[in-house]
């Protein structure tokens, strides 16, 4: 029994920035000579991003919400606080739009499964989710932490055998991402590059046994494999002033020379040779502008990703769950039956995708 993607909500916090006011934020932070702050304007302008949320009011660059404490200044522990604090609410607000999509109630939902690479506590956010929304205590909970941006794509494949196991599933997924938490204190360029992408956010989607009367998603195939040769390209590690991460520069030069292989192994699996959607990651511009070379398809049939980046930035393992929403928000009847590639990248480095087909009855 193949499941779906019934619903898909999502939620960012209220504080917003545009890409300018980010980089005066950091350039003050940091007390950026002038040339590293041409370097800096020269950074965030690149990255296609037009605004990006956080839940800080100052998004982390001066001091948190709840002291004068500056962020940089506060060790993991105290990020940690911040992360119990602000997850929960976000998450709600991601479930509750998506539950208000579905005729599936709170009460039939029989599994929780969480992601997160930004941060973790026990009674953690699987048990809060359920006390809050008076969740039916017996659920199924599992929690998939500090995978990075493909994480989501590991919470799908649980809820997708949760489905295929058991005709009356309901599987809710909820991925919370509070990457402006963990700002760096420095201009080295890795961080400055991390600092002018990453951001927050959350998202929650409900996966069913597949049913032929309802529009959704269904889950094909999923494929995973590793790069060679490059585990310390991509990677996340936990300092004493944070969760650190690795991106080197040439990430996209790697991912382009891998991801058409990739794409043609899953689509062996279901013996389909076309694709009519994609719904792409956007870890960054260069890695969006590397999938569309290898792949050889256009910025138009990308367009969903580019939207989420503009609007939103990379929301880490949330994202993709947006850049679905937001092409699902576009589908007619007349793409019943087309497929959707789907991928994202992460730590390894790591490649994951899935392979879905639209049904969008009459």
């Amino acid at each position: 029994m193949k499941s779906s993607i019934t619903a898909i909500g999502t939620a960012v916090p209220q504080h917003k920035f545009t890409q300018s006011e980010a980089a005066v934020l950091i350039a003050e932070r940091l007390q950026l000579i002038p040339a590293k702050k041409r370097l800096l304007r020269f950074i965030y302008n690149a990255t296609g991003i037009e605004s990006r949320h956080s839940v800080l009011s100052d998004m982390g660059h001066l001091s948190n919400s709840r002291s004068d404490i500056s962020l940089p200044d506060l060790t993991t522990a105290g990020r940690m606080v911040l992360y119990k604090e602000h997850a929960l609410p976000l998450a709600v607000s991601a479930i509750k739009q998506c539950m208000e999509q579905s005729d599936a109630t709170f009460a039939d939902i029989t599994h929780v499964i969480t992601v997160s690479c930004t941060g973790m506590y026990a009674p953690g956010l699987d048990i809060e989710i359920v006390q809050q929304l008076k969740l039916r205590t017996d659920a199924k909970r599992t929690a998939i932490n500090f995978m990075g941006c493909y994480g989501a794509f590991n919470a799908l494949k649980v809820a997708d055998d949760a489905c295929r196991a058991n005709k009356d599933a309901v599987v809710l997924v909820v991925s919370v991402e509070l990457c402006s938490l963990h700002f760096q204190n420095d201009d080295d360029l890795d961080h400055l590059v991390s600092n002018a992408i990453f951001a927050d956010g959350a998202a929650a989607a409900l996966i069913q046994p597949m049913a032929e009367n309802r529009k959704s998603l269904s889950i094909e195939a999923f494929n995973c494999d590793l790069l060679p040769q490059t585990s310390e390209d991509m990677a996340w590690h936990i300092r004493d002033s944070g969760f650190d991460i690795v991106l080197k520069s040439y990430v996209p030069e790697v991912i382009e020379s891998g991801i058409a292989e990739f794409m043609e192994k899953l689509l062996r699996q279901e013996a389909i040779t076309d694709v009519n959607h994609y719904a792409i990651h956007p870890g960054g511009m260069k890695i969006l502008q590397a999938c569309e070379t290898a792949l050889n398809i256009t910025k138009d049939e990308n367009k969903h990703a580019y939207h989420v980046m503009r609007k939103y930035g990379n929301m880490s393992s949330a994202t993709i769950l947006f850049v679905l929403k937001e092409l699902m928000a576009n589908l007619t009847v007349k793409n019943h039956q087309e497929t959707i590639f789907s991928c994202a990248f992460g730590p390894g480095l790591t490649l994951e995708s899935m392979l879905l087909k639209i049904n969008q009855p009459n």
